[in-house]
């Protein structure tokens, strides 16, 4: 069969690989084209277009991108209805793939939803979208179905695939010795910063991570950097610091740390399923803040806190994103702070919750039988 992937951003690039690697596993004759980035293609999509043209970050950064973002869509469009694929599956990134949805609708191809957009949180309106322009919809959180089941929508949960991601990047990480050996870094004990994917992000949080090198001059603070990010970005902000960057390796960089500050996304969930104290770190531009406090509907920003539905790991959001509290919260959860054991325990609580294993080749099987059943009705 032929499948069209649309992943919007990197957390979208590593759960579509995943489905790739799946769908290859259960369709061996499958041709799959994508937008997405290099994870996708190396497990065997045909990449057409790379995240990095996509992702943007924040209410007024959308509204400054607006035309390119209306270019892409035209150019998506068109390279669907040239591939004529039997299926397209939209990973989040709702604002691109709801039009994309919609604009199918009008043609004979199915389209399924691979990881819902938030609604939980805000924008329920697009509830009534995705009933309308979507086939089938696979959810990897345990409370979503639930919640759709409130609106009368049959979704799909075979587990979160981020565990078995995780617990397969942990096996191969690189030992302590190779690890230090591999960066030429010294031995002292690790402090990771997971600055985010997109360059808007990266320069907002990352400034206020570095800052944490003088408060903690026996610790070495390494960044997990991202290849597909100008080398430029990382290098101006770390220019007075000694602060290394290591690429694409975070997995390894992890499982070394002593604890972690991450920013708010799918690495917060890494981190946790990890097993590696965090502070979750947020900020972005004044008005898409403010308009987001208008907007979203929930206590926690963090993956973690809200399956959880409490908070396990600290949040500074926006203004207390500073080094100060960023330092308090800290060193409460580094080896003998009083925080550490609590916030470990509770990730194994987290893991169970998210009963993941094997849950990408479930979904690439689902969706592959789905399909077959509907061409067979037809």
């Amino acid at each position: 069969m032929k499948y069209f992937i649309i992943a919007g951003e990197a957390s979208g690039d590593l759960h579509g690989s995943n489905l790739i690697a799946g769908l290859i596993k259960t369709d061996p004759e499958a041709e799959i084209r994508c937008w997405g980035g290099d994870k996708m293609e190396k497990s065997g999509g045909r990449l057409l277009v790379h995240y990095r043209e996509l992702a943007v970050m924040g209410i007024w950064e959308v509204l400054i991108r607006l035309g390119k973002i209306f270019k892409n869509l035209r150019i998506c469009k068109q390279q669907v209805l040239d591939f004529n694929p039997d299926l397209v599956i939209l990973i989040d990134y709702p604002g691109f793939n709801l039009r994309i949805a919609k604009y199918l609708k009008n043609y004979a191809i199915n389209v399924y939803y691979y990881i819902s957009p938030k609604v939980w949180a805000w924008k329920k309106s697009r509830i009534k979208k995705i009933k309308r322009y979507i086939n089938r919809m696979y959810v990897i959180f345990p409370f979503e179905p639930e919640f759709f089941e409130k609106y009368a929508y049959r979704v799909h949960y075979f587990g979160n695939p981020l565990v078995e991601t995780v617990e397969k990047g942990i096996k191969a990480a690189a030992k302590r010795p190779q690890f230090l050996a591999r960066y030429g870094l010294a031995d002292k004990p690790v402090i990771s910063l997971l600055a985010g994917s997109r360059e808007q992000e990266i320069r907002k949080i990352l400034p206020v991570m570095a800052g944490m090198e003088k408060y903690y001059p026996d610790y070495q603070l390494l960044v997990a950097g991202i290849s597909t990010v100008d080398p430029g970005v990382y290098e101006r902000i770390l220019v007075e610091s000694s602060i290394k960057v290591i690429y694409d390796d975070t997995y390894s960089l992890l499982v070394n740390s002593d604890a972690a500050l991450v920013t708010s996304g799918t690495a917060t969930l890494e981190t946790a399923i990890a097993g590696i104290p965090q502070v979750v770190c947020y900020r972005t531009s004044g008005l898409s803040y403010a308009v987001a406090r208008m907007l979203v509907k929930i206590r926690f920003i963090s993956l973690v806190n809200i399956i959880m539905d409490k908070e396990i790991v600290k949040e500074l959001i926006q203004n207390d994103l500073n080094e100060r509290r960023l330092a308090s919260e800290l060193n409460i959860i580094l080896p003998g702070g009083r925080k550490r054991e609590q916030m470990i325990a509770n990730y194994s609580v987290l893991k169970k919750k998210l009963s993941g294993r094997g849950a990408s080749e479930r979904i690439a099987k689902d969706m592959y039988h789905s399909l077959k059943l509907v061409d067979n009705v037809n």
